[in-house]
């Protein structure tokens, strides 16, 4: 990555200042993640070295995880097919899916992200929202920067898993 980081490089068009953090920390997270895996090798992806969790997981889950977070800032509940996605993050789909697609998967979910971050209205950070089946309270705010550092969490994972698989195929040839 070159030029400085997504929060030196001004506002975000669109976003309210108090908005603007966790714009440029799901910016960075997409930005990190394709530059770190643009030559990361297919086989690789659902590999677990030592036990951890795999790259392909990471880029599953913090897709899933800002798509969740952000349905309930928005006051509604989970569909089953978020359910669904929830209940397969970590596990090797049956169809191949390349590092491109879940990439791309999760630009569109920053995107989406994005675009709603866009129109959440200030007077409604503080309101109320009630998060899974036991419907614990959060907060509009408490959501949106939940979904920002949960994902920056998993991408420093993301990065730390990759580096070590790169360095262990390096090593080996």
């Amino acid at each position: 990555m070159t030029g400085p980081e997504a929060w030196l490089r001004g506002p975000i068009d669109g976003i309210s200042a108090p908005l603007q953090p966790v714009a440029h920390a799901l910016v960075q997270a997409r930005e990190e993640a394709r530059a770190l895996l643009q030559d990361f090798p297919a086989e690789l992806l659902w590999t677990r070295p030592s036990g951890i969790a795999s790259v392909g997981f990471h880029l599953q889950h913090a897709a899933g995880v800002v798509d969740r977070l952000f349905t309930y800032a928005r006051g509604e509940t989970l569909s089953d097919a978020q359910r669904s996605v929830l209940a397969q993050e970590g596990t090797e789909p049956s169809s191949p899916r390349s590092v491109a697609d879940l990439l791309n998967a999760f630009d569109a979910q920053v995107d989406r992200a994005l675009d709603q971050l866009r129109g959440t209205r200030l007077e409604t950070l503080s309101d109320t929202r009630l998060v899974g089946r036991q419907r614990l309270p959060s907060t509009v705010l408490g959501l949106l920067f939940h979904a920002a550092e949960h994902t920056q969490r998993h991408l420093g994972q993301l990065l730390v898993t990759a580096r070590v698989q790169s360095v262990s195929v390096r090593t080996s040839e």
